[in-house]
Formats: C-alpha cells, sequence, structure tokens
C-alpha cells in the first residue's frame, strides 16, 4: 500500500532554463573561462566586473514599455521604489560604467569581463535563461582595424578553447553591406526593413527557398503557423537572396563577387572599402580565410550594432551522452555598437566587441569528455579502529598535489571500491594488517585495471592477475598516484 502524499511537501522540481551544474560541466566552464580571459589579457584588456545588477534604465534597450519590466529580464523593484534589473548582457553594464566613468578612463578604454548573465526567455535544448559570457570589448576606438582585431581575438578565443583551425570560423559581415543592398532593392520602410532583416537571418536554417517565401508573400512552417512576409516583388527578392549567397571560397574571391553586386551605390562602395581594410589587417596578423570569412548572409540584432558584426561557429561535431552528433553551431559573436554610451551622455563614442557564450561551448566539451569528471583518489579504510592512519595517508597525498579524501562511511571493501568509481577516482589506496607490516602500500588504478580486465575471459583468471593494481613502499606513494592522476 502506497503512502499518501504530503500537501505541505514542496515538489522537488528545477525551474526551467537554470541547469544544475554537474562537476564536468563546472570544470569545463571554468577550463573556458581561464583560457578564453588569458587570451584578452594578452591583447591588452584589463578585467572589470560591474556585478550582476542594473538599473532599468541601464538596460532600457532590453524593457518592455510596462509597469512591472520583467519581459525579457529578471526585474524586481528596490525599497526605494526604483526597478533594477539582472543583467541581459555585459555590453550594456559596459556602456553605463563608461558613461559613468568616463572622465577618468583611458581612451580608448579596453576591458574584458566574465560572468553570468539572465535571460527571462524560453527556455529549450542549450539555450538557457542563466549562463556565462566571457567578452571583450575596446571603447573610443573607431575604424575597421580595431575591428579586424577584435575578428582575430575571436579567433585565437576559439582555439584557447580548444577548436583547431578548421573546427571553428568567424563570420564576418557589414551593416553598411546590408544597408547598401536595401537601399538597391528599394526597402526604406523600417517595418519592412526588419521583416527583411529577420527574414536574411533565417537563410542557415531555413535555405534559400525558405527565406524566398519570408521575403515575399510568407511561409507555413512544418506546424502549420503562417509568418508574413516582407512583400517583395521577386526581382527585388532575388537581390537580397544573391546578397545572402555571395560567400565564396575566399575572402578575396567573397569581395569580388560583393562589388558586383553593390555597383554604383555608394553606401556599397563605402561597405567594400570597409572590407578591404579588414581583409587587410586580418592578413597581416596571420588571420586566414580558414578562420575568418566575410559571409553576407551573417545578420544579428542589427538594432544594436552599428557596422561590421560577425559570429563565431563551432564546426567541429560532438557526441552527446547519448551517441548522437550534435553541431552547436553559433557560440559567440560581436561587432561594433557606436550608439550604446551616447544613450547615457548624448554623445557617440564607437566601440567594438566580441562575446563567447561559455555555458554552450562548456556543455559540448562536457558531453565530449562523457559528462564526467575525473575524481579524488580514494584512500580506503580496512579497519575502523584505524581511520586516522587512512586519514594522515589522505593528508599526505594532498599535500603532495593530490586531489584525495578517506572513506568515512560505514561499508566494507566492496561497497567502498564500488564507492570510488561512482567518484569517478582514477585510483584507490589500500592498506591492511600485512601491508601496515611490510611498510607498504596496495595501489589500484582504476583505470588500468578496466582497460586490462575488458581482456580477461574468466573471473578467476581476473583474480590471479588483478590488473591495475601494484605494491609500492608508503615513501612511494604520492609519486606513484601521481603518475596515475597524470595519465587519467
Amino acid at each position: 500500500m502506497s503512502r499518501p502524499k504530503d500537501a505541505s511537501r514542496p515538489q522537488a522540481r528545477k525551474p526551467r532554463g537554470f541547469p544544475d551544474k554537474s562537476a564536468a560541466m563546472l570544470a569545463a566552464e571554468r577550463e573556458l573561462v581561464d583560457a578564453i580571459s588569458a587570451v584578452y589579457h594578452r591583447w591588452g584588456f584589463d578585467a572589470l566586473d560591474t556585478g550582476p545588477f542594473e538599473t532599468v534604465e541601464a538596460l532600457g534597450k532590453f524593457l518592455p514599455d510596462t509597469d512591472r519590466p520583467n519581459d525579457g529580464v529578471f526585474a524586481l523593484e528596490d525599497d526605494d521604489g526604483s526597478w533594477i534589473a539582472l543583467r541581459y548582457d555585459h555590453t550594456a553594464p559596459l556602456a553605463r560604467y563608461v558613461a559613468e566613468h568616463r572622465a577618468g578612463l583611458p581612451k580608448p578604454f579596453r576591458r574584458y569581463a566574465a560572468g553570468p548573465v539572465w535571460r527571462n526567455e524560453k527556455p529549450g535544448p542549450f539555450r538557457f535563461r542563466e549562463f556565462i559570457q566571457c567578452d571583450a570589448d575596446a571603447v573610443g576606438v573607431a575604424g575597421p582595424a580595431a575591428d579586424a582585431e577584435m575578428i582575430a581575438i575571436a579567433a585565437e578565443a576559439m582555439e584557447a578553447a580548444g577548436a583547431a583551425r578548421g573546427e571553428y570560423q568567424i563570420r564576418v559581415n557589414s551593416r553598411l553591406a546590408l544597408d547598401a543592398v536595401m537601399e538597391k532593392a528599394g526597402v526604406s520602410d523600417p517595418a519592412q526593413r526588419g521583416t527583411v532583416l529577420r527574414a536574411l537571418d533565417k537563410y542557415d536554417r531555413l535555405g534559400r527557398e525558405g527565406v524566398e517565401l519570408l521575403l515575399g508573400a510568407g511561409r507555413k512552417d512544418e506546424s502549420g503557423d503562417f509568418t508574413k512576409g516582407a512583400g517583395l516583388a521577386a526581382e527585388k527578392a532575388g537581390l537580397l537572396l544573391d546578397f545572402a549567397m555571395a560567400r565564396a571560397g575566399s575572402r578575396a574571391e567573397t569581395l569580388s563577387g560583393l562589388r558586383q553586386l553593390l555597383a554604383g551605390n555608394n553606401t556599397g562602395e563605402r561597405a567594400i572599402e570597409e572590407f578591404v581594410q579588414i581583409d587587410e589587417v586580418l592578413t597581416a596578423l596571420g588571420v586566414d580565410d580558414a578562420a575568418a570569412a566575410f559571409d553576407p548572409s551573417i545578420v544579428r540584432g542589427l538594432d544594436y550594432y552599428t557596422g561590421p558584426v560577425f559570429e563565431a561557429e563551432l564546426l567541429r561535431p560532438f557526441k552527446d551522452a547519448d551517441g548522437n552528433e550534435v553541431r552547436f553551431g553559433s557560440v559567440g559573436g560581436g561587432g561594433r555598437y557606436d550608439d550604446l554610451v551616447a544613450r547615457f551622455t548624448g554623445e557617440q563614442v564607437p566601440a567594438t566587441g566580441f562575446s563567447v557564450g561559455v555555458s554552450r561551448l562548456a556543455a559540448a566539451m562536457a558531453a565530449e569528455a562523457g559528462g564526467a569528471a575525473v575524481g579524488p583518489v580514494v584512500v580506503l579504510v580496512m579497519d575502523r579502529d584505524r581511520v586516522a592512519e587512512s586519514s594522515a595517508m589522505a593528508a599526505e597525498l594532498r599535500a603532495g598535489g593530490v586531489r584525495a579524501e578517506t572513506y568515512l562511511g560505514s561499508s566494507g571493501m566492496r561497497a567502498q571500491m564500488k564507492y570510488a568509481d561512482r567518484r569517478n577516482a582514477p585510483a584507490v589506496v589500500i592498506v591492511g594488517e600485512d601491508e601496515r607490516a611490510r611498510g607498504v602500500v596496495t595501489i589500484k588504478d582504476l583505470k588500468a585495471g578496466a582497460e586490462a580486465a575488458a581482456g580477461v575471459e574468466d573471473n578467476e583468471a581476473w583474480r590471479n592477475e588483478r590488473p591495475g593494481q601494484f605494491e609500492a613502499p608508503c615513501s612511494e606513494m604520492v609519486s606513484r598516484i601521481r603518475e596515475i592522476v597524470e595519465r587519467a
């Protein structure tokens, strides 16, 4: 007979979009933040932490015009009646910081930041409401050379995160180029421009045919929902599609195609010159076509950006916990935004930046690692009356730089071994009466033992051979364990 439920007990349920993080995920995030931050530091950026909360005025562009501004962000009313919100990204707080401290800052001001951000949006697979971003921004510097440097930094950050050349690409477009092709297509109405940009932004997912429908009358998706299109004539839609598909095998070849498409348009000529300067600086910095490509299909929130825009795409596929191949696509992005500081000061301040979505990358790394971080070495307790000796051995291992713990439960050896296995321990240390009398310890290399045991055909042979198990003098315990841990 089942027990009746106690209505007073809370339900053990995690809010959607706020994942619990395993040791493997936390380790992957720390490793990525450290590696990417080191890249930013080498390029001359200084660390800055602006804290998790900002006033709703500072985050104004993300907030709706309502009495309780919590759509898109998580907001609360302070005790003085004002509204504050958890930061949506690291860039809006930077704009506030620069406006507040501009008199005492060097110009340009180069800063990097790493930490969680929060978005009150519908969660989905690898789409969280809380996630870590790692940003670098240069405020007070104009011109394509600064944007090219940020693209080069993005490429170096991807490599520091573990992606080799050919396993990632920084895809670059320009607001000027998008403005130019809109002018040539005769798209001037702001609402229609927004519809066109949203349509082009879906090129990777929907392809030419899907985007063509969205540029025309509209498109019905698999569920039957209809999205109204931009209402463009076929000729104008074709020009925009040709632009989105203008990417070629190299930056130079893409530029050649764009020159033809944008010929005769003043904005287009400025866009081509911008691309040329970016290409020259990237080439000088050793960023080849494999690392960074011109891709006119890239569209990022263009109410936010004012110049070049770019996305970091992870090309290398990963396996999830079920062995399925996963492609993560975009894991970072950035561009030029010259209007954010002006919201506070009324004066335009040029700025450019790049942000890595650390949580998405960490999810890929943790999945590839099998989801389990290497655990501590476990010193087993064979005699409850001698637990202090086992504790001293674990302390000796820790003093020697080895992560270690003493088993302090009440179970026997079999259960202790099972515990070590569940902790993903690289090794266990055993000292019984016989070992103690001879001044030795028994060490079990659990990974080597598991690999060797896979080739042993019967239990008797396994008991006789004891794969991965050996004895060592007590004086050599730390060095022998360290060798195992370094191989794990």
